[in-house]
């Protein structure tokens, strides 16, 4: 176990045995560097590095099933505690020379940000009802969500290992899961929050709601993703990399992506792998669980185990539509002793009931744009950035008032700014009539009377009502989301019009209360039975398996077969406004990164490689500062090809085939 770590502690995590790609396996490792035989280490060892007789550290209780994970698991969090000290000792090496002192650690304690969020909800609760003032409606649900927060944060005393937190939309998880998170790492000695979000697009958004709620101690929470990749990053200053390199994930408070999260854990290089042994002691809060892959969904619940089991994490799966992956659901080898910390679901879901839907058939673009002249404040949601775009351009040709359109082919300060207009028009009872792909329901707060949803995933669709009569305004009798088919020209992608055909089985069953739990649980039952092995579609269950006696695990291969977004997508910086203008000018003179990538993230647009390829060979876009930082950086020449209302626009065929494959 300790040579794969000792071997790879600069190149990565090795195959065993088997080739992998560009990297000596282990076994030519040693054979290469000692021989036939290894000989035994110096005494040497122990004068320079002072270790105790024994340490304490609790047996390993691998699961009889997957006791290979179980060891690969574990040797992937000793290769993490060594590379993480090696770039500690590096960074104070450098700091020593350089007589500077290493801003890292003195975090605020956990108790101390539990003190400011009770402040912080305390007086939100008491704005929300001098504003709600004579409005029952608000009046009640401010009550309920504190209610459901109160009930969820006395549930702390369980034991560590695996929650669910099943609350409808609008009925307050954000902050709800964080203070049953910090009630509950302070009764059990654990050591910090990771929140892991399903979308880039909202990471930005809920780390600042988090800092808010902190404050003055908002340094505490560490946002880790990026629209740019590291690893690709060209830079002849040393020091520089190290600033570069992945953070370890010491902060209190960690929000980042399920990808950064999940991936990390079946990662090879020390880089990313660094902060796994941070992971340990830990309450991991998993937002809109629901979202979890379906090809990867074993190996995933495998590591959820593995982190309850031997890590001393707790998680808490946090959605409305929680996914039936217990035993209790018939799941097979699924989870076990899961509590719910939500006060009895489907009464919640009663209460909190806002919407009908209805399965109303195929609906042609034409049947779209006659109902969003007859309706003056709707939202429409279909399933790729071409039909969004397509829809509103033959809206803007029919004059409606009104008219606004969302996909991420608008960069997120762009989306910032559409998204405050249709709120404004929305409180005013102005005309608003959206247009957008699925990212309008990955947390946007926004309130339409009418919502239609192209056919999708039933959590899909339990995500758009969530956007239908969200403060209870209206009955649900009159607010109502019709799921529609799309016409044939818009061809949904084999695993959504999968998801899709799984929804219309549904239906048949459960058309009186589509959104109920019960119609949740029979969805999600459903898709899995019809799944099967591609549940692991990369067998990386049985890769860890086959190498559980001989400890000859194919590290870098599984690192390499378990990517959970499969479509390479680069980031185009987008020149949206005099602030982007700047930055990209900063970037094409700076000789190091430091906070521009941070600084840009809000001005990115992400597209197919080839499309970008296309782009820069057709003279659109150009390449910053290719000398320090390699082809990393790529910006739009100009906004000719950007609409100030729709996004980036570009008819190439080879690109709006690229496009279709992109929600």
């Amino acid at each position: 176990m300790m040579a794969y770590c000792i071997a790879g502690h600069h190149a990565g995590l090795a195959n065993g045995s088997d080739e992998g790609e560009n990297r000596r396996t282990l076994k030519k490792r040693l054979a290469l560097q000692f021989g036939a035989d290894i000989q035994p280490l110096d005494d040497i060892w122990q004068q320079e590095i002072r270790l105790p007789p024994t340490l304490a550290v609790p047996p390993l209780k691998p699961d009889i099933h997957h006791s290979g994970f179980s060891r690969a698991f574990f040797i992937r969090m000793l290769y993490s505690c060594l590379v993480d000290a090696n770039y500690l000792d590096t960074e104070a090496f450098y700091a020593a020379i350089e007589n500077k002192t290493i801003k890292r650690g003195n975090y605020p304690a956990l108790s101390d940000l539990q003190t400011n969020l009770r402040h912080y909800l305390t007086a939100l609760c008491d704005s929300a009802a001098q504003q709600s003032g004579e409005e029952p409606a608000h009046a009640a649900l401010n009550r309920l969500r504190s209610d459901i927060l109160h009930h969820a944060t006395a549930q702390a005393a369980e034991p560590p290992g695996l929650f669910r937190l099943t609350v409808p939309t609008g009925g307050g998880k954000t902050f709800t899961s964080m203070s049953f998170a910090l009630e509950h790492a302070r009764q059990h000695g654990l050591r910090r929050i990771i929140y892991v979000i399903p979308f880039t697009s909202i990471i930005e958004r809920n780390a600042a709601e988090f800092r808010k709620a902190f404050a003055p101690l908002d340094e505490a929470v560490l946002e880790h993703h990026s629209t740019f990749d590291d690893s690709k990053l060209k830079d002849q200053d040393s020091k520089d990399k190290l600033r570069r390199a992945s953070e370890n994930w010491d902060a209190p408070v960690v929000v980042t992506t399920a990808v950064q999260f999940f991936e990390s854990l079946f990662a090879d290089r020390s880089a990313r792998c660094r902060k796994l042994h941070n992971i340990a002691g830990s309450v991991i809060i998993l937002d809109e669980a629901q979202m979890l892959p379906p090809d990867f969904l074993l190996p995933i619940m495998q590591t959820i185990k593995e982190l309850a089991q031997n890590y001393r994490c707790s998680i808490v799966m946090c959605t409305a539509t929680q996914p039936a992956v217990q035993v209790a659901d018939g799941f097979y080898r699924g989870f076990e002793n899961v509590r719910e910390i939500a006060p009895e679901p489907a009464a919640l879901f009663v209460q909190l009931r806002r919407t009908t839907a209805q399965y109303i058939g195929q609906q042609s673009d034409a049947d779209l744009l006659a109902k969003l002249a007859e309706h003056p404040q709707m939202l429409v949601i279909v399933n790729n950035r071409r039909q969004a775009r397509s829809l509103y351009d033959e809206a803007a040709k029919l004059a409606l008032d009104g008219v606004f359109h969302l996909s991420t082919l608008m960069c997120a300060a762009h989306r910032s700014q559409t998204l405050d207009n249709i709120r404004t028009h929305l409180r005013s009872g102005a005309p608003c009539r959206v247009i957008a792909t699925s990212l309008i329901e990955a947390g946007v707060d926004v309130d339409f009377p009418l919502v239609m949803r192209a056919e999708a995933g039933l959590d899909s669709v339990a995500q758009a009502a969530g956007r239908c009569n969200r403060e209870g305004k209206q009955t649900p009798e009159s607010s109502h989301v019709w799921i529609f088919t799309p016409e044939d020209g818009w061809k949904n992608p084999s695993e959504l019009a999968f998801q899709a055909g799984v929804m219309r089985a549904i239906v048949r069953h459960h058309a009186d209360d589509l959104l109920s739990t019960a119609a949740i649980t029979a969805y999600f039952r459903e898709l899995y039975a019809l799944k099967g092995r591609e549940l692991d579609k990369e067998n990386i269950l049985q890769k860890h398996s086959k190498a559980a006696k001989s400890l000859d695990f194919p590290f870098q291969t599984i690192a390499d077969k378990f990517r959970m977004i499969k479509s390479p997508m680069l980031p185009l910086i987008i020149p949206f406004d005099r602030k982007a203008e700047k930055l990209i000018d900063a970037l094409r003179h700076a000789d190091h990164i430091g906070g521009l990538l941070r600084k840009l993230q809000p001005y990115t647009v992400q597209i197919p490689e080839k499309a970008l390829a296309a782009l820069y060979k057709a003279g659109h876009i150009e390449l910053v500062n290719e000398q320090d930082f390699g082809r990393q950086f790529y910006t739009l020449i100009g906004l000719d090809l950007y609409d100030e209302v729709a996004g980036l626009s570009w008819e190439d065929l080879g690109f709006l085939k690229e496009e279709s494959l992109v929600f």
